[in-house]
């Protein structure tokens, strides 16, 4: 099941803009991956600047790279407008993180609705152990009342494998999801379990889109907010009165 939808995620992943252009043989990819072996890149696509392409490098955001392949320039792309300046890289991370987090079957987060009227969704990727994470979840009631959804991914800062990614693993296959969550929050007991399970998968797509700590919140149009931001400064953050 996970498999298959993942899949599918990074087909949207891949295809996010219908300029990208894959050139698995071109200077561009072949350059790139003889001085970065490890990198793996997610897509290639034309960049607003003739000449120049935007290549999504897993875990390290875009990079911006001529046709030839000769030099790369890390560090955000900006526009220049009228009244000041336009981040072209964060514009084009945005509708990564929305797309790609579209393809995610609402199932596999661990989700905690607005109470009422849903006036927008934050997916908040998290890990049973990190302070501010456990300081957030307690805000969770205020941000449900002023009609704001949170919906949990894991991505557990020690790794596939570490103790935090087993504790996420045992709140993922609980039977009560959001009671097993918020007590782990509160440094309480959760019996161990295993399931076939999204944490690892999510905690590498964490990655793909840039998150690098916890909690990292994604809104709805794929802006990413690092860190713990309080409910109602967040609310406003968010346009929710």
């Amino acid at each position: 099941m996970f498999n298959n939808s993942y899949t599918k995620l990074c087909s949207a992943l891949v295809m996010v803009c219908a300029s990208a252009v894959y050139a698995e043989n071109s200077d561009v990819t072949a350059k790139l991956k003889k001085a970065l072996p490890q990198a793996e890149i997610a897509s290639i696509a034309e960049s607003p600047v003739p000449g120049l392409y935007a290549v999504e490098v897993v875990g390290n955001g875009i990079v911006y790279m001529p046709e030839d392949g000769s030099h790369f320039i890390a560090g955000d792309l900006y526009r220049i407008e009228p009244n000041g300046l336009a981040n072209v890289t964060e514009e084009r991370m945005n509708d990564v993180r929305a797309k790609a987090l579209l393809a995610v079957d609402a199932k596999q987060m661990i989700s905690f609705p607005a109470k009422g009227k849903e006036k927008t969704t934050l997916t908040v990727f998290t890990d049973i152990d990190c302070g501010y994470c456990r300081k957030f979840h307690q805000e969770i009631p205020e941000l449900n009342e002023l009609g704001i959804s949170v919906n949990y991914m894991a991505f557990p800062r020690a790794g596939v494998g570490s103790n935090s990614f087993d504790k996420y693993v045992s709140v993922w296959c609980a039977d009560d999801q959001q009671d097993s969550m918020s007590r782990a929050k509160q440094r309480q007991a959760v019996s161990s379990k295993t399931c076939a399970n999204p944490v690892e998968e999510q905690y590498l797509l964490g990655r793909q889109l840039g998150v690098n700590s916890t909690p990292n919140l994604v809104t709805s149009t794929g802006e990413l907010i690092r860190g713990y931001v309080p409910a109602k400064q967040l609310a406003q953050q968010l346009g929710v009165n």
